[in-house]
This record gives structure tokens, C-alpha cells and sequence, in this order.
């Protein structure tokens, strides 16, 4: 009897990406539409699943933390904000180094932005969530906390039934169909050409933020690393799968699943990981912050708004906060930032519309970075609050 030869998510992720390119430029149009209508229902079931995910997990993590939660939590909220404050910081020290001279190359003409023309689904479905992803972190705050406190023995019991309830669909049906959601995401974007036209024009500021995410990606895991004493390019490997996890589905929230795996494999408890990975889902945005801040410093560099450090580091402060309010969706860090884009640094409508095509052409790079930083914050967190082997 052969031994059947099981596939990590790592190599099945890497194959959907890859195929999907690969079909996007020439499977038939009523083809690739059938693999958007389950992306489109399948993405309805992720959207309803994220904040029961959130429930819980953070709900039953707070109460096994016990007394302790209520500190762990701060912590974990300080070091997100600090680090993504400081990733939208970096990004904008570079680009006033660099920038100036890159747009001065191109002309430094505004481009006109072109909504671009995506393939539609057979029909969809609406599967409404039964609370949005920041009435589900209150409510697990909130009872969790009550649960730790009042030491609900009974209602404990229940949640932690409900984890078991929830870590079942993660493995049996989110996890495996994975991989085949990605397949249709890359296929859509290879077969209409998304955001081609600002991809050109940008191509030389692209290249620095992608240069930054990685940067950032190393000095996070570099800080971890010294923290607890381990590789820290060991430690960003086993992330992999939920770095290219987000990149398919531009969606932290999403991700949860697989940054929860990686995380735990990484050495982090359980109860730890359960805490931190959800949490940092919605509040830990330093990629996201990194990109919104170099676009909006190029669009401010190429209209001729103010771009001193002041009004920018005011700027990055309150965006740090405002994209709390919706990062669990592809593209909500940008709409929630669309806000002090305009009140701050006096964006118009149309400097708002390429800052979106501009920020949505590289939206999963962003998303990726922040959930792979997700791991680097969970590991200092476990070092910190963690049960010490004995």
C-alpha cells in the first residue's frame, strides 16, 4: 500500500498563486466567471466567519489568561501602535529622501484614474455577519474579562466549547478551500489587468515600498529574535504560509487561521496566540500605515500639498488609530484612512481615487506584512506573559 503524500499549505498556496497568473491570461471568460461566483460565496462565509472567529478565540484566551488579561492587553495594544506608528514614520523619512527626485523623472504629471472593469460571478449570496469585527473584539473583551474576574466557571465552559465548534471549521473548511479562493483571486487580477496604468506610473515608488515591507518585515523579527533568544529569519520562514496567505486574500482578518498555525508553531502558547493573533488582526496595521503614508507623501510631493514632518507625523498618529476602526476587509484600511487623507493633509476627490488605486493595486502586500509582524508582537507577548516551562 502506497503512503499517500500530504501537501503543507506553504506549497499549496505557492501552486494557487502561481496557476491562477498562469490561467488569468487566457482561460475563457465563462470559466473563469464560475471560479469567481465560489470566491464571491466563499468570501461571504469568511466575512461571517471573522467575527465568530474573533469571539471564540479571544474570548476563551482572556479568561485563561485570567486576572492578567487586563495587562496583557495593554501591552499588546502599546506595541502594535508603537510599531506601526513607527513603520508610517519610516516610510515617510525615506520618501522624502527619495521621492522627490523619482517624481521629478516621470514629469511629475498626475494621472487620470480609470475605475477598472472586473469579471463578474454568475449570482452571489449574502451571508450577513452577525456582528462586525469591533463589536466582536468588544464583546469578547467584555466577557472574557467578566469570565476572568468573576470566575464564571459555567460560561467559561461554554466558550471554550464554542472554541472547539470554531477550531473545527478553521480546519475542515476554511483551511483546505484556502488555497482554491487565492487560485480565483490571482486569476481575476491577470485576467483584467487591475490598476496596470498606475503600476507603470508608480513602478519607481512601488519599488521602495516594497523594499520598506521587507525591511520592516526583518527588523520586527530581528527585535523578536534578540527578545527571545532564537533565529529570528528562522522565525520569519515559518511565518511564510500566512505571509502568502494574505497575499491572496488581502485580508488580515482572513488570515487569522493560518497566522494562528504559524504562530503557534513559532513556539507560542496556545492561550497567547489565541489573544494576540486576533487582536493584532484589527489593531497591528504597519504595513498598511508604511504604504498609506509613502502614496499619500507621493501624491502630496505631486500636487504640491504640505508634506512637512509636523503635519505628517500628526498625520500618521491619527491614521494609526482611525484604521483600527476596519482592517478585517480587503481594502478597509485605506477607506477608513480616506478620513484624514482629506481633514489633515486637505486630499480632494481626486487625489482620494489614486491614493485607492494606488493602495489597492498593492493592497495585499500591505495586508501581508501586517499579519506576518502579527507573529514577531506574539512571540515578544509570550515571552513576556507566557507559562514558563518547568
Amino acid at each position: 500500500m502506497k503512503k499517500k503524500v500530504k501537501i503543507g499549505l506553504l506549497p499549496r498556496v505557492i501552486i494557487a498563486i502561481l496557476l491562477g497568473i498562469f490561467f488569468g491570461y487566457f482561460m475563457p471568460t465563462p470559466l473563469a466567471r464560475a471560479f469567481l461566483t465560489f470566491n464571491g460565496i466563499f468570501s461571504q462565509f469568511l466575512g461571517f466567519m471573522i467575527p465568530l472567529i474573533i469571539i471564540g478565540l479571544v474570548t476563551p484566551a482572556i479568561a485563561d489568561i485570567g486576572k492578567g488579561a487586563g495587562k496583557l492587553l495593554l501591552v499588546t495594544v502599546i506595541i502594535a501602535y508603537v510599531d506601526t506608528v513607527v513603520a508610517g514614520g519610516l516610510a515617510y523619512g525615506t520618501g522624502l529622501c527619495l521621492f522627490p527626485s523619482m517624481i521629478a523623472s516621470t514629469g511629475g504629471a498626475m494621472p487620470h484614474i480609470d475605475k477598472a472593469t472586473e469579471l463578474a460571478p454568475y449570482f452571489s449570496i449574502n451571508i450577513p455577519a452577525m456582528a462586525d469585527v469591533m463589536s466582536g473584539l468588544v464583546f469578547s473583551f467584555m466577557l472574557g474579562l467578566g469570565i476572568a474576574y468573576g470566575g464564571l466557571t459555567a460560561t467559561k465552559n461554554i466558550f471554550n466549547e464554542f472554541k472547539y465548534v470554531i477550531e473545527k471549521v478553521i480546519a475542515k473548511a476554511i483551511i483546505p478551500l484556502l488555497p482554491l479562493y487565492i487560485f480565483g483571486v490571482f486569476l481575476n487580477m491577470a485576467h483584467n489587468g487591475q490598476a496596470q496604468q498606475i503600476l507603470l506610473v508608480f513602478s519607481q515608488i512601488i519599488i521602495v515600498i516594497l523594499v520598506l515591507h521587507v525591511f520592516i518585515l526583518v527588523y520586527q523579527f530581528c527585535i523578536a529574535g534578540a527578545i527571545i533568544r532564537r533565529n529570528p529569519f528562522r522565525l520569519l520562514w515559518n511565518m511564510m504560509p500566512a505571509y502568502l496567505t494574505a497575499l491572496g486574500t488581502s485580508s488580515s482578518a482572513a488570515t487569522i487561521p493560518v497566522t494562528l498555525e504559524q504562530t503557534m508553531k513559532n513556539g507560542v502558547g496556545k492561550e497567547i496566540a489565541g489573544f494576540v493573533v486576533p487582536l493584532c488582526a484589527t489593531i497591528h496595521l504597519s504595513g498598511s500605515a508604511m504604504k498609506i503614508t509613502a502614496c499619500a507623501l507621493t501624491i502630496c510631493l505631486l500636487v504640491g500639498l504640505p508634506h512637512d514632518p509636523a503635519l505628517f507625523i500628526y498625520f500618521i498618529l491619527m491614521l494609526s488609530i482611525i484604521m483600527v476602526a476596519a482592517p478585517g476587509v480587503p481594502g478597509g484600511a485605506i477607506m477608513a484612512a480616506l478620513a484624514p487623507l482629506a481633514s489633515i493633509l486637505g486630499f480632494n476627490s481626486e487625489a482620494q481615487a489614486l491614493m485607492i488605486a494606488l493602495y489597492i493595486a498593492m493592497d495585499s502586500f500591505g495586508t501581508a506584512c501586517n499579519v506576518t509582524g502579527d507573529g514577531a508582537i506574539a512571540l515578544v507577548v509570550n515571552k513576556m506573559f507566557g507559562k514558563k516551562e518547568r
